[in-house]
């Protein structure tokens, strides 16, 4: 009896594990084709759902063929979806599956959105740029001379935008502006941060320039935010880009010669809940250079001139690795984490011959002359690693709540050795070494919730980061030994912390949309000085209100308007009252009682949309409390002192215009341009030198692309910027046009990229830059020439499931990404 109990239970069971095999054993399959010439439709997207209660129970994506095939499934009733970008959605519905069953659908006939390809006409001639309500984007795609190089090649093109020849970033005349990255911001300078990100992995850019209560209220220029690439459907990207340089057609007797080479590598894919994207990058791009300089000084009617000239040039590189997770386990729940791990490096090597002669002014006798030669070797580098997490749920009532914390560490260290040598004897030897580690966190939590036409977003944030810096300078005796000097020696430990909150009101009436908030803020700054007994400690309680409006008039053109308040914060480069000795000629330092800037922005302006592209006009304004002025005083006969210090009031009035045109289906214009009076008035040096300067400043970056064949483009790059005043002189202009030529195969897939850069042919004057202060006491004035007519190869290939035979237009990432 008991082996015949066992022999039906397990019958039983085989019985169950047959029939639970056996239905899932089923399958759909079926063939995706464009309706209208019957081509396939190759990585259309295909899910099936439940009818019972629709619920997503699978999904795959059609291969080149258009042939895709749903396994594994179980008997019952379903519904398919199938969409590409494009086309109109196609439902089948009604599929009674029964077990076991291999059903073919044969071909699925989709057809073109005509409306979609409608709006494209007045958008997608123009999907380089789009204008919201608070700000500009811009594809990244469009300037195709930033391949293969940074961030920073990438958004030096943008029409509020200028880069100098120090590398110095300025949004609308302001070096001071917040960086975001992929909407979090990050803490590390942005000049340091920006060029550790490779353009290649650059998406779209985003020009915050009147920014609402929900973002921070640093940066007096406004918010650049860079979305990096990923996957925007179901299936899997991968890229990779490499480059190299040839070899330099100039070397300006630069001691080595220069290398440039490297790669970038991206990967992301995303399937039903789960969503993955890493990349990783190696950059190495040094720069050949030359600087010419005229120095004077007056110390008790004595003149000392030591002009100079020699090799000013750059050993550059960095890598680093990205990845992300995003977890999407059903509709009112999202999970990501991301991180970033990098290293950057830098040596700027300055071997320059002197020429020093002291006058006495009151018979103009010369009383001494000497020539030496200093080399100066400054070194920089650091380990950067970022991590974030983020969580966001969405109630029944559609409100929504989220969290995100970030964590950032930047382990920022160097050295500047300096050497005076006259003939064969060193009577100068110097050593600054420094170690400035930065710990940063931040943590917010933010609740939306639809209220009336409209949506009331409210948040509260925290934010600390702590800098511990170890500055030593030294001499090196008659012995050769190093020994440390007290006086321009010590530590400096910062700490600031942030308690924000804020609300505002988004909504839309008819053809008018407007956002209005106010943000609260309570900042701490504790400064201490091993060498000061005294803290330096300053707090603020502020409120940085915002609103703005965009109004839909006829034909196409809307208005705009926006006000905000912001702040510019004091970083601790510029806080350091312990001097540096950068180079020869220069002690810096910096002022621990520095106060941060207060700015009040406004901005008007007009935006239109037409058949053959777009157009956009903005007039603005900034009123600037404590303006931060970087200047000079007497140190010695041969050293100026370089420190920073607030300089009264500034404003700032301009006017930026951008147009993105495509005249015709093989050539697109691309022109943005900004012009500005600036006006500072004040005084530096405890009221004892009066500030005042005022002066028009423009730039202009203008991008061209014709398309020679399908396979075969052409694109002329141009960024512009004129003389700029400063609290005590000007910095000359700066220009750098460049062209490339790309040459697709493989359908696309595979690229070659031939870049000229900084293009000169010995008569344009380009990538030069002639910086001059003055006192009464000095005059100080230098030419920075840095290597032209540089020549970059690119190869890039994509593996990308959005390769299409039919060409659509690419706008659609406006709807994915914002």
């Amino acid at each position: 009896m008991i082996k015949k109990i066992k022999k039906v239970i397990l019958l039983f069971f085989v019985l169950s594990l047959s029939t639970s095999l056996f239905a899932q054993t089923s399958s759909i399959e079926g063939v995706v084709v464009d309706s209208k010439n019957q081509l396939p439709v190759d990585f259309a997207n295909i899910s099936i759902y439940t009818v019972k209660d629709s619920v997503l129970l699978n999904g795959t994506i059609a291969n080149q063929e258009g042939k895709f095939i749903l396994k594994n499934l179980k008997a019952g009733n379903y519904y398919i979806k199938v969409q590409f970008l494009g086309y109109q959605s196609k439902l089948i519905s009604d599929l009674n599956l029964a077990a076991n069953q291999k059903l073919n659908l044969g071909k699925i006939n989709i057809a073109l959105n005509q409306q979609f390809l409608n709006e494209v006409k007045v958008v997608g001639q123009q999907v380089q740029s789009v204008n919201k309500i608070d700000k500009q984007v811009y594809k990244a795609d469009q300037f195709v001379a930033a391949k293969g190089g940074t961030a920073v090649d990438v958004i030096k093109n943008m029409p509020s935008v200028s880069v100098d020849g120090q590398g110095e970033i300025s949004v609308r005349g302001s070096k001071g502006f917040l960086v975001l990255i992929n909407g979090k911001p990050v803490q590390t300078d942005a000049q340091t941060i920006l060029s550790q990100l490779p353009a290649n992995m650059v998406e779209n850019i985003e020009l915050v320039t009147a920014p609402s209560a929900k973002y921070d209220p640093d940066g007096k220029g406004g918010i650049i935010n860079i979305t990096t690439k990923k996957g925007a459907d179901d299936g899997v990207f991968f890229g990779v880009n490499l480059q190299g340089g040839l070899p330099s057609v100039r070397t300006y007797g630069n001691k080595e010669s220069q290398q440039r080479f490297g790669g970038d590598v991206t990967f992301s894919y995303k399937k039903a809940k789960w969503e993955l994207s890493a990349s990783a990058n190696y950059l190495r791009n040094d720069n050949a250079g030359y600087r010419e300089g005229d120095v004077f000084t007056i110390i008790n009617n004595i003149k000392t001139t030591f002009p100079s000239n020699g090799e000013r040039s750059f050993d550059k590189y960095n890598y680093g690795g990205r990845f992300n997770i995003g977890f999407n386990p059903d509709k009112n729940n999202a999970f990501s984490i991301g991180f970033f791990a990098g290293y950057k490096f830098q040596d700027r090597l300055a071997d320059i011959d002197y020429d020093n002669t002291k006058t006495n002014l009151s018979n103009g006798q010369v009383i001494g002359r000497k020539q030496y030669f200093n080399s100066n070797l400054q070194n920089k580098q650091g380990d950067f690693v970022l991590g974030n997490f983020d969580y966001a749920h969405t109630f029944s009532n559609k409100s929504q709540l989220s969290f995100s914390t970030l964590y950032e560490f930047a382990n920022l260290n160097g050295s500047t050795k300096n050497r005076n040598i006259e003939g064969a004897t060193i009577f100068q030897n110097t050593l600054n070494t420094y170690k400035n580690p930065l710990n940063g966190f931040r943590t917010k939590l933010d609740y939306a919730i639809n209220i009336g036409k409209g949506k009331l977003e409210s948040g509260y944030q925290y934010r600390l980061d702590k800098q511990d810096g170890d500055f030593i300078y030294s001499e090196a005796n008659t012995s050769g030994n190093f020994v440390v000097i007290p006086a321009f020696s010590g530590e400096v430990k910062a700490t600031n912390q942030i308690h924000s909150v804020y609300s505002q009101y988004a909504g839309k009436s008819g053809k008018l949309e407007y956002i209005s908030g106010l943000r609260y803020e309570y900042a701490n700054r504790d400064l201490t000085i091993s060498s000061d007994p005294n803290p330096h400690v300053l707090t603020f309680n502020n409120l940085f209100p915002s609103a703005n409006i965009l109004y839909g008039l006829n034909k196409g053109w809307k208005f705009k308007a926006g006000v905000s308040r912001r702040v510019q914060r004091t970083n601790n480069f510029e806080l350091n009252p312990i001097p540096e000795r950068e180079h020869s000629e220069t002690l810096e330092q910096g002022d621990a009682d520095l106060l941060p800037e207060f700015i009040y922005l406004a901005e008007t302006g007009f935006t239109k949309s037409f058949n053959k592209g777009s157009f956009f006009s903005t007039l603005y304004f900034q009123d600037i409390k404590n303006p931060i002025q970087r200047v000079n005083s007497v140190y010695a006969d041969t050293i100026l002192n370089r420190v920073f210090t607030n300089a009264g009031r500034a404003k700032r009035v301009g006017l930026e215009v951008g147009t993105n045109l495509e005249p015709t289906k093989w050539w697109s214009f691309y022109a943005g341009a900004n012009l500005y009076n600036y006006n500072i008035e004040g005084t530096i040096f405890n009221n004892s030198v009066e500030v005042r300067n005022e002066a028009w400043v423009y730039s202009i970056n203008l991008n061209t692309n014709f398309m020679l064949s399908s396979s075969l483009s052409l694109q002329g790059n141009l960024n512009y910027l004129s003389n700029r005043p400063t609290a005590q002189g000007e910095d000359s202009r700066f220009l750098s046009p460049n062209t490339s030529i790309k040459k697709t195969f493989l359908k696309g897939r595979l690229s070659a990229l031939l870049q000229w850069q900084n293009m000169d042919m010995g008569f344009i004057n380009s990538n030069k830059q002639r910086i001059t202060t003055f006192g009464s006491d000095f005059y100080t004035t230098t030419n920075y020439i840095y290597e032209t007519d540089v020549f970059m190869l690119n190869l890039s290939f994509n593996l990308n499931k959005l390769t299409k035979k039919i060409k659509l237009p690419g706008s659609e990432f406006g709807e994915k990404e914002f």
